[in-house]
């Protein structure tokens, strides 16, 4: 437990790849038997099968059938669903060490995750690594396949980018820290074409960020970078925060999850060169709206006149915390 390896094991245990209906066994001993040749193939949908044992349509069905005891719950992902019917028909290519080759994309979301161990190595074929609300606080880049083209940590802990910098994934084009513990400026040198060629998404939204140029200043080296997310970040009150980035970023297509239109790109020209509008300031505006379990002060106002009844003063005070 705690580390990617581990969690991916228990996922193994729990899709069941080995057992029935997946998976050889005596419901269809006779397919094994029939594949010692070093080529394996597929088995085919309608062959023969010996008496008492399943045929591969009805070992799909059994996973397909939303009654079936060995039904997947509908909200699984296609992922589960396809690693299931290979199983079925080619259960070879997902015994031992195989089952690793066939992976592509692996998602471990909330399962308390703390480390992206050495093992994540053996999934040679791996393009999407999807690891959100976990516990990690750094990712050795040395552990990742150079084969990722998506590397999503959101919601962890990682509060530094050093390690994940050493040898990044060359092809990576999409790389998600949303809702971690980035914090500026020491952390901007490490967000460039350097060390990122092909990125073409970006997030970094809710972070501690706060130094607006520097992050500018490296980010403009990616000349791939389309999709940019900086919302929830300090930096993000600065006045002219979005006209400064689409300014700066001319190939820049979204910026917090909203298209960046010729009219706004005309409406902000020249922006970028005018850093000195930037200040190290922001405002905020806070609208109460309704408020829930607290008495009616109208309630205690309709005292008749000359009433010795007791009068009570309620006072509330509201705190903000930034």
């Amino acid at each position: 437990p705690g580390s990617v390896s581990a969690a991916f094991q228990e996922y193994l245990r729990h899709l069941g790849l080995q057992d029935f209906p997946c998976g050889l066994g005596s419901w269809n001993k006779s397919r094994l038997d029939g594949r010692r040749s070093s080529r394996v193939e597929p088995a085919g949908l309608g062959e023969a099968v010996p008496p008492g044992e399943e045929t591969p349509e009805t070992l799909l069905e059994l996973l397909r059938d939303q009654h079936s005891p060995w039904a997947l719950p509908p909200d699984c992902s296609p992922q589960h669903r396809l690693l299931r019917e290979v199983a079925v028909l080619a259960p070879e290519l997902l015994r031992g060490s195989r089952v690793f080759q066939a992976v592509k994309s692996l998602r471990i979301l909330d399962k308390g995750v703390e480390e992206v161990d050495e093992g994540v190595l053996r999934f040679q074929q791996l393009e999407e690594l999807i690891l959100s609300a976990n516990h990690i606080s750094k990712v050795t880049s040395a552990h990742l396949p150079q084969t990722l083209k998506v590397l999503e940590l959101c919601y962890n802990a990682v509060n530094d980018l050093q390690d994940l910098c050493a040898r990044p994934p060359p092809e990576l084009q999409h790389l998600g820290l949303g809702y971690n513990q980035l914090s500026g400026p020491s952390q901007e040198k490490h967000l460039t074409l350097d060390f990122w060629p092909n990125l073409v998404s970006l997030d970094l939204s809710f972070n501690s960020l706060t130094d607006l140029l520097g992050l500018v200043s490296q980010l403009s080296t990616l000349q791939n970078l389309r999709i940019l997310v900086l919302q929830g970040n300090p930096l993000a009150l600065i006045p002219t925060y979005r006209g400064f980035l689409v300014d700066s970023l001319p190939k820049l297509s979204i910026l917090d999850d909203i298209h960046i239109g010729p009219e706004e790109r005309q409406q902000f020209h020249g922006l970028a060169r005018q850093p000195e509008l930037i200040r190290s300031e922001g405002r905020v505006v806070v609208s109460v709206g309704e408020m829930k379990g607290i008495p009616d002060p109208t309630a205690f106002q309709q005292l008749k006149v000359g009433s010795e009844g007791p009068v009570i003063t309620y006072s509330y005070c509201v705190t903000y915390e930034f």
